[in-house]
């Protein structure tokens, strides 16, 4: 047999174990050795069989490094077919996580029983795919329609309690699942009725339009969560006998699709990212108790975090009054995960003693590594770490939230500069995935280590980062937004911006997300860069003009766009497209139209070319970086793979044409990539 698919037959009854690690994927190996699996035990008049993953987990889903390859016989449904229309009746005995080729593999059999806490799912939409191997087939058969649909066009996973509650499991077991596999095997049931045979329940003549018109404005352009939806459709159409062979060639023909090319670039890089070459040979350091220096909506998120990863924290304050506001702010946290019930009251509990609240530096004492998280002013940071320098174990870990400032200057005059490390969270902290990891030139390899470790157990996508002006994710927006005010000026309207960005992809467009944020923020950039900034870069004011009128966004019901009181739906302003064409004027600008592609297509070579030169500088070691930064920390369409990948997609060539149209219309204000030169 097979080394990845061993058989065993005791009693007449066969023990399939599949032994493919890490995760058992269905690779061909594995493919082949099941079809054998089949053939054998049928010649051996076996009673039953039962199949079971070796490790941690029984089959996690399919072998994604064949994808974008010639299939290799056996294909998994001509697999799962044999086994469910064996003479003998197969078990599935599963635990760990059941997704995807393992979920259809599991509904392939007669019997299936899980262990306690498996979780099942079909993640293929995450994937840009629909299943391959009959999963949109079997699963409404099995669980109903609704309850499919749920899981197919989300890629959401259950665990094996609600799956017995929708009638997909045959039992739950604790231990063993070989040995609860024997005990089911040895009082073996009457075999029922194949899934793939069995009925489904009619829905109302309208019900899949109203599930379309749902799962489009959820999915924001992802076609795959439309593609999962058809595919259930077929399943409550047609017999499975022709339902299974239409999923099987949408799977095949979706897997070169450029949104699932570009899903899984994703998938691969956030594996990729967290082995930057900059920390081989560290080794991260014992951390117990971590002290977050600052209590407002940055600090209580980080320290929140910190808290529900299980650390010690001790929150730092200017004075009492302002630390009992900030462990105020860090209970209504863990209120709010209560309420949402993802928080139980034990947890609560050990949560809320895990943490203390201080004005007073010496509480810093016993921690082992010290977040930052005060004013963006280098006068307001250089102080609290002078005031932990002075309390704090010599080798203890430094590290700054700084969006912008550069942290060596914010470090200046501390001792042992080998454990300053920048670790940039984004808001709300503890929500948003990424965070950029800022090495500075004296950080240690351990330290480093330490900081991708941090973010790991954060549940963080952590993102190596030199040190430039705004790091990798922010200068890029600097960028964005610079030639977001310089199509302004040139002939758009906010509105028109906003619109074609958001039909692109991103959740919001450049103006809707200055005025939620607030302009005051990128006003205060703007102002500190001014010394700085080359005298012939063109510059547009409208966005200091703003400011300089108490315009600041949503909060203050005026920005780019005005709003009226509780409600946040942008509207045109006069004020606005007045002072835009004012300003244009004065300027001696001549304002044309333009085509929302044009806007995408200019918006877009400036983020490539800000990418490219990140990397071009080091401060990105590849682009993946770059992309996943802008996916998890900015909005950016998973679906079109982050802005690098999307630039090689369409073809460098376009990228470099809309970068010249660029740089003809803002001459002096643009340095270029090599890449797009």
């Amino acid at each position: 047999m097979s080394d990845v698919v061993r058989v065993d037959i005791q009693d007449q009854v066969a023990r399939v174990e599949i032994n493919n690690p890490p995760v058992n994927a269905t690779g061909q190996a594995v493919r082949q050795g099941l079809l054998d699996a089949v053939a054998q035990i049928g010649q051996a008049g076996a009673k039953a069989a039962i199949v079971y993953g070796a490790g941690r987990t029984f089959v996690a889903g399919g072998d994604i490094s064949e994808f974008g390859k010639p299939p290799q016989l056996p294909h998994l449904p001509d697999v799962y077919q044999a086994i469910e229309d064996s003479s003998v009746p197969w078990i599935a005995a599963v635990h760990g996580t059941t997704l995807g080729g393992g979920f259809e593999l599991a509904m392939a059999c007669a019997f299936r029983l899980a262990q306690n806490g498996t979780r099942f799912g079909l993640p293929e939409v995450n994937l840009g795919l629909v299943p391959g191997a009959g999963g949109s087939q079997r699963l409404p058969r099995l669980i109903g329609v609704d309850a499919a649909i749920d899981l197919a066009t989300t890629g959401k996973m259950i665990d094996a309690a609600k799956l017995q509650e929708l009638g997909g499991l045959d039992g739950i077991f604790e231990g063993d699942p070989l040995e609860a596999g024997l005990a089911f095997a040895a009082d073996l049931p009457a075999r029922p009725t194949k899934v793939s045979a069995r009925d489904i329940a009619p829905v109302d003549s309208d019900y899949f339009a109203q599930k379309h018109a749902e799962i489009k404005k959820r999915a924001k352009g992802q076609s795959s969560p439309l593609d999962n939806l058809k595919a259930i459709e077929w399943a409550a159409t047609l017999p499975f006998a022709e339902g299974q062979p239409k999923e099987r060639q949408l799977h095949l023909d979706l897997r070169d699709s450029a949104q699932s090319q570009a899903l899984r670039h994703v998938f691969f890089a956030e594996r990729a990212v967290t082995k930057p070459k900059a920390i081989e040979g560290g080794t991260p350091l014992e951390i117990n108790t971590i002290c977050v220096v600052g209590g407002g909506l940055m600090g209580a998120g980080i320290a929140f975090a910190c808290l529900q990863a299980g650390y010690q924290v001790i929150l730092i304050e200017r004075d009492d009054d302002a630390a009992q506001a900030g462990q105020d702010r860090i209970a209504g946290l863990i209120e709010g995960g209560i309420k949402r019930g993802k928080i139980s009251d034990e947890k609560a509990v050990k949560l809320r003693s895990a943490l203390s609240a201080s004005s007073d530096y010496a509480a810093s004492a016993s921690a082992d590594l010290a977040i930052e998280a005060v004013f963006e002013d280098l006068a307001v940071k250089q102080p609290v770490f002078q005031s932990l320098a002075a309390h704090m174990r010599s080798d203890a870990i430094l590290a700054t939230n700084t969006s912008y400032l550069d942290p060596t200057q914010i470090f200046e005059g501390i001792d042992n500069p080998a454990r300053f490390i920048g670790l940039h969270f984004f808001s709300p902290a503890h929500i948003m995935k990424l965070l950029e990891i800022v090495k500075l030139p004296t950080t240690s390899k351990d330290v480093l280590a330490t900081g991708f470790d941090l973010g790991k157990r954060l549940r963080k996508v952590g993102v190596l980062s030199g040190i430039c002006d705004g790091f990798i994710g922010n200068r890029i927006l600097s960028a964005y937004r610079r030639q977001a005010d310089y199509l302004l000026m040139d002939g758009c309207t906010p509105r028109q911006i906003d619109r074609a960005m958001r039909d692109f992809g991103m959740p919001m467009g450049p103006y809707e997300l200055q005025d939620l944020t607030g302009l005051q923020i990128a006003w205060a950039n703007r102002k500190r860069q001014a010394a700085t900034r080359p005298a012939d870069e063109r510059y547009v004011r409208i966005g200091d003009l703003l400011c300089e009128a108490e315009r600041f966004g949503q909060r203050s019901q005026k920005g780019w766009y005005q709003y009226e009181e509780g409600n946040r739906t942008p509207q045109d302003d006069p004020f606005v497209t007045d002072l835009i064409i004012e300003e244009a004027a004065q300027a001696g600008v001549t304002r044309r139209d333009f085509t929302d592609q044009e806007i995408v297509d200019r918006l877009m070579a400036v983020m490539i070319n800000e990418g490219a030169l990140i990397v071009e500088e080091g401060i990105a070691e590849r682009d993946l970086d770059v992309d996943l930064v802008k996916i998890h920390g900015y909005g950016f369409p998973r679906w079109r793979g982050g802005p690098m990948h999307y630039g090689e997609q369409i073809g460098m060539d376009k990228v470099k044409q809309a970068m010249a149209e660029v740089v003809a219309q803002s001459p002096n204000s643009w340095r270029v990539a090599g890449r797009l030169s």
